[in-house]
């Protein structure tokens, strides 16, 4: 690794030497896995449905990968959607949903009832995720969007309710001013909500960041050259512009979010101005949202963010890459 990373790394508190195992999720109700692959899987104790293999190990073209019966995310991602505490019914949305891993758990979790809403601004990300949502068969209860996270606008509600009460030039406009829908499940429309109920049960804001917590990431930059790591990762100029585009996609997200609802911030770096920082100025910005206690990690393998109610997971604590969670109310 190059001296700027090391250093970046040391500011941290990271070690560079740390080994990462390679984790996936089984779909419920699936077995038979590791006579398939040929090797044991390790139960990660602490996040049900997950397993670590070791990274020699290749799935890709296993009967099971290609049946949709398994696929990979790492246990930190995997954690936060676990903080979202999605249920049956739930209206969920996940404004940076690309690649689609973390959407595909939402809707494993969320069962026969309720809803996701997937929007992400580059098309052809998000048209990855449709392959995904087909392949493991999760597709009948999401609806996909390209669109800006800053400023999306659409509430959980039936087409027909969102257009049938306004005047035929108005839902002209408004037609051509809405995002444009790439997929929709035939169960994905949301039934009977009143206008004081306006707004998503379950938000989450995993937003773009420098990847710089994500050590696969990180070795891409072997191939690309490390030039472009500093580009892309340490240039100050391009991290004030992201930190930016986080607290706008951290007040949208909190803005669809109906009363009483759950909101999760995400990202999977390691720096402060992209964490903390970003809690801190949106609380400063909005009294009705207070962060939240997550219970479930008593149990997990992580530590304290420099907020209090803030978690951090990094590759040599958790065993995991590295990734803050911060979990919101709407008061």
């Amino acid at each position: 690794l190059p001296e700027a990373f090391l250093r970046f790394l040391q500011a941290n508190g990271i070690d560079p030497s740390i080994y990462t195992p390679r984790y996936l999720r089984l779909k419920p109700g699936i077995d038979g896995i590791e006579a398939e692959i040929k090797c044991k899987l390790e139960k990660v104790n602490w996040l049900p449905g997950f397993y670590s293999l070791r990274p020699d190990i290749l799935i890709a073209n296993s009967k099971s990968y290609l049946d949709g019966k398994i696929y990979g995310i790492d246990a930190a991602s995997g954690a936060a959607v676990s903080v979202l505490n999605i249920s049956p019914g739930d209206h969920v949305l996940d404004l940076c949903a690309a690649p689609g891993a973390k959407l595909c758990m939402m809707l494993d979790l969320l069962g026969d009832s309720g809803s996701v809403t997937g929007v992400d601004v580059a098309r052809h990300r998000l048209a990855a995720c449709r392959t995904m949502l087909q392949k493991y068969s999760l597709g009948d209860r999401c609806r996909l969007f390209v669109a800006d996270g800053t400023t999306f606008s659409l509430a959980p509600l039936r087409f027909r309710e969102w257009t049938s009460r306004r005047p035929w030039k108005e839902r002209k406009r408004a037609a051509k001013a809405r995002p444009e829908l790439i997929f929709y499940g035939r169960h994905s429309g949301v039934v009977g909500l009143s206008k004081n109920k306006l707004g998503y049960d379950k938000v989450l804001v995993d937003a773009e960041c420098t990847h710089d917590g994500s050590v696969k990431h990180i070795q891409k930059f072997e191939n690309w050259g490390w030039t472009t790591l500093q580009r892309r990762v340490l240039d100050a100029v391009r991290t004030d512009s992201l930190t930016l585009l986080q607290l706008k996609l951290l007040r949208n997200g909190f803005r669809l979010l109906k009363v009483g609802g759950l909101l999760v911030y995400s990202t999977c770096s390691l720096t402060v101005a992209q964490n903390e920082d970003i809690v801190e100025q949106f609380l400063k910005e909005n009294a009705p949202a207070e962060l939240q206690e997550i219970n479930e990690a008593e149990e997990w393998p992580c530590k304290s963010g420099r907020i209090p109610k803030t978690l951090r997971f990094d590759p040599l604590t958790s065993q995991t890459s590295g990734l803050f969670v911060a979990k919101f109310t709407k008061l």
